[in-house]
């Protein structure tokens, strides 16, 4: 007979310190360097730094930064390449409480300029090469950081030192001694990565706890990422934390090998040398990889396993990683997701399918994360699903525990971007009939050219800033190596002069590089009625050009 007393599970069950901890990616190390502490965490060159060090220095870290006043709710930005301190910094940052904001190292000063202040770093780590956008973005700042400069041993370039104490001086005023806990709260904010999204100004995508947890433990199950992997960081640190293998790759405590740029035949050399098995990198690193000469290349007998994101990678991309020892995975995410969120999971049944067919379901975007809740193309406005028919489009969105708190001092762009309960991407596809997702277009001002996100009106205001210009339009054209670039529509004014080269060139001295148009084309624009740009036209012409 049955109780009369309601639910039996409601009576002296719950939440407990013995049954309740808080998710977060900071305990993957204590636990490896517990576990492990003798094994090579990290690579840079000639240096080993085994799990043991690679704790303590994250626990020294933690402690300067608390030993100068750092604490919850402050930023630690860092301007570094895939350099030792960089992963030190995913732990040691957080361990104090703060949040660590990684900025895109090509970027110009004026928006590391932006970002430092939008983000209010107190502590700033960099690395001499950038000094020449870092330098003068700090001189536009009305309140300075601590700037702490990372002076690497593989660096003998120029660049001056920046800052008030070298990094390593730093770690010597801290303790590894010294307590660190995880956040009470889980959604407490880990990180800060901005995303050029559709504005002039990047937007600050927050991070936290929680989610960064799932995410890595999403790619440890869905790529797999086995015990003892040697991860080569190809894919930049500051891009969504590494799509959080700064974490995933300790959690599993592997190898970390740094690489401080993609120079195609050190990475075959470092696959050769290391054993790498596992990397990832924009569709550009794979055309890098398959352009190098043969004499150039380090042969290597292990398959290595490549994650690849962006734009989708043409069949024959894969099929000549194939042939070289790669298997390449592709998958679909954003910044405001973590990273990754859905991954073309292989199907035993394309093994017997010709090389050409099982590359073109390989290209595909795919099914979702089990970390990810939901994942839907939709109609964007009543969030119906569209037909599984491979034809009909609708827009991606998706929810869960990996989608970000939201943007940082921008309530207006967080609702807009939460409509519905979802998190709108902004990005085209169709869903096929076996479930998996195929992006078709991208939302309409981003183009997105060797991994990096590139806002068309960002482009636009720069242009329009030359004196011959009346108005501009940016559009992607596609680009072999690049997967898609720039090209700008331009329209003088009335007597004005100016040739693509000069453009280009205002261009370069007012953008990153990655963002400057590779073409110019001059003409009138073609408008709406109501005089708005026709941008789909401009993008069917970009394709012929």
């Amino acid at each position: 007979m049955g109780s009369t007393d309601g639910n039996i599970f409601q009576r002296g069950l719950g939440r407990a310190d013995a049954n309740f901890a808080p998710l977060s990616p900071l305990g993957f190390l204590p636990r490896s360097a517990a576990i492990y502490p003798d094994r090579v965490a990290v690579i840079h060159g000639d240096r080993r730094i085994v799990y043991r060090d690679f704790d303590l220095r994250a626990r020294r870290l933690a402690s300067a930064l608390t030993r100068r006043g750092i604490g919850p709710g402050d930023t630690v930005a860092a301007v570094l390449p895939n350099v030792p301190a960089m992963l030190e910094a995913h732990f040691g940052v957080p361990m104090a409480g703060a949040v660590l904001n990684t900025i895109n190292t090509r970027l110009d000063a004026r928006t590391i300029g932006y970002i430092l202040e939008h983000g209010e770093a107190k502590v700033l780590l960099t690395d001499r090469e950038y000094a020449g956008t870092v330098g003068p973005a700090l001189e536009k700042l009305r309140r300075k950081p601590l700037v702490v400069d990372v002076d690497d041993v593989l660096y003998q370039g120029p660049g001056d030192r920046l800052g008030e104490i070298e990094y390593e001086a730093l770690l010597a005023t801290g303790s590894e001694d010294d307590a660190w806990t995880p956040p009470a709260d889980e959604s407490a904010p880990i990180t800060l990565n901005y995303t050029s999204g559709t504005t002039g100004n990047p937007k600050g995508v927050v991070y936290h706890h929680r989610g960064a947890f799932l995410e890595s433990v999403g790619n440890i199950m869905m790529w797999p990422l086995p015990p003892r992997a040697v991860y080569l960081w190809t894919l930049p640190m500051f891009h969504c934390n590494g799509w959080c293998y700064t974490w995933a790759v300790t959690a599993m405590s592997g190898t970390h090998v740094c690489l401080r740029r993609v120079d195609p035949p050190l990475v075959f050399q470092l696959i050769s040398r290391e054993r790498v098995t596992h990397m990832c990198g924009a569709p550009t690193v794979l055309t890098m990889l398959i352009q190098t000469p043969p004499a150039q290349r380090t042969t290597f007998e292990q398959v290595v396993e490549l994650e690849t994101g962006g734009s989708s990678p043409p069949a024959k991309v894969i099929r000549a990683m194939s042939e070289m020892g790669f298997n390449v995975t592709h998958l679909y995410g954003l910044t405001e997701v973590h990273g990754p969120s859905t991954l073309c999971a292989p199907q035993e049944a394309w093994e017997r399918l010709e090389p050409v067919e099982r590359a073109e379901k390989l290209a595909r975007q795919g099914v979702r994360y089990p970390t990810l809740d939901g994942q839907m193309v939709a109609d964007p406005k009543t969030l119906r699903p569209v037909p599984a028919d491979g034809r009909t489009i609708g827009e991606v969105v998706l929810r869960g525990n990996t989608v970000m708190l939201g943007y940082l001092k921008d309530r207006a762009a967080t609702d807009t971007a939460f409509e519905g309960g979802w998190f709108h991407t902004g990005d085209l596809a169709v869903q096929h009939p076996d479930g998996y997702m195929e992006i078709k277009d991208r939302a309409k001002d981003i183009i997105i050219s060797g991994g990096e996100n590139i806002s068309s009106i960002e482009v636009e205001i720069a242009l329009n800033r030359h004196p011959a210009v009346l108005m501009s339009a940016v559009v992607s054209r596609p680009d072999e190596k690049w997967g898609e670039t720039p090209c700008a529509f331009v329209q003088l004014r009335p007597d004005a002069q100016a040739t693509a080269e000069e453009l280009i060139g205002f261009c370069r001295d007012n953008l990153p590089h990655f963002a400057v148009p590779r073409t110019v084309v001059f003409g009138a624009l073609p408008t709406t009625s109501t005089g708005k740009v026709q941008k789909y036209t401009l993008r069917e012409r970009a394709r012929t050009l």
